[in-house]
């Protein structure tokens, strides 16, 4: 992706007033907007238009939200960005299970959406390029090829388990993800429903790697849904 083209984005919303709204955000940014209204259109645009991100509402009048998400991920994996005005933990997990990057709940702020798209191009961006040797965030540097982890000067001895979890954040920086998907990537899937196991091991990567551990900046907790690690700005 040239940073001299405009990036392409598909909006799947129904609300005219609201696609408007992104548009006009979006194109202040320099990017490309194309507007579909149902979830049909949607796939369509997205297949035809191949967006570096497409925003969706999971409200659609022909089809649910999540049906896209499980529909294009078939065949496609451009980041997706859900907006929902459905509040419900379980709702949202069930979107990002079906393949979503992250999720906006409705009404949002221009800036707080402009933001998370950045975020979701950058890993993008990251994605399509060679894969990094070295993560870091604020002091703190993983040598993924060496398997080593500093904080400032300092070496940080992690535990496989311990490792293997910060590695999956490292992966998937940016992007939410739940509980259920933490555990099957670490643990394996007969513990996917273990939920404290994954409590105990996030409390312990902070300890080791966040300078607060109880206020973290880095390995973020998404309440009910899982967790986040915050990608470099």
């Amino acid at each position: 992706m040239s940073e001299h083209l405009p990036i392409p984005i598909v909006v799947i919303e129904d609300e005219k007033s609201i696609r408007h709204f992104l548009s006009t955000a979006l194109q202040n940014e320099g990017m490309t907007v194309h507007e579909a209204e149902t979830g049909k259109q949607g796939l369509i645009e997205v297949a035809t238009r191949k967006p570096d991100l497409v925003i969706l509402d999971l409200g659609l009048p022909d089809m649910d939200g999540v049906e896209v998400i499980r529909r294009m991920r078939e065949w496609s994996q451009t980041p997706i960005l859900v907006l929902s005005a459905r509040t419900q933990e379980e709702q949202k997990v069930e979107a990002l299970d079906a393949g979503a990057e992250d999720y906006l709940t409705k009404p949002f702020g221009v800036a707080e959406c402009l933001a998370r798209v950045r975020v979701l191009l950058r890993r993008r961006i990251r994605d399509s390029a060679s894969a990094e040797q070295v993560y870091q965030f604020g002091d703190v540097r993983i040598d993924l090829v060496s398997r080593l982890v500093h904080k400032g000067d300092i070496e940080v001895r992690l535990t496989p388990v311990e490792y293997r979890l910060l590695c999956t954040l490292i992966r998937d920086a940016g992007k939410v993800l739940t509980h259920r998907e933490l555990l099957r990537a670490v643990w394996g899937p007969s513990f996917s429903e273990s939920n404290q196991y994954l409590r105990v091991y996030m409390g312990h990567l902070r300890q080791k790697l966040e300078d607060n551990p109880a206020m973290p900046v880095y390995i973020l907790t998404e309440t009910g849904v899982g967790y986040r690690l915050s990608a470099n700005e």
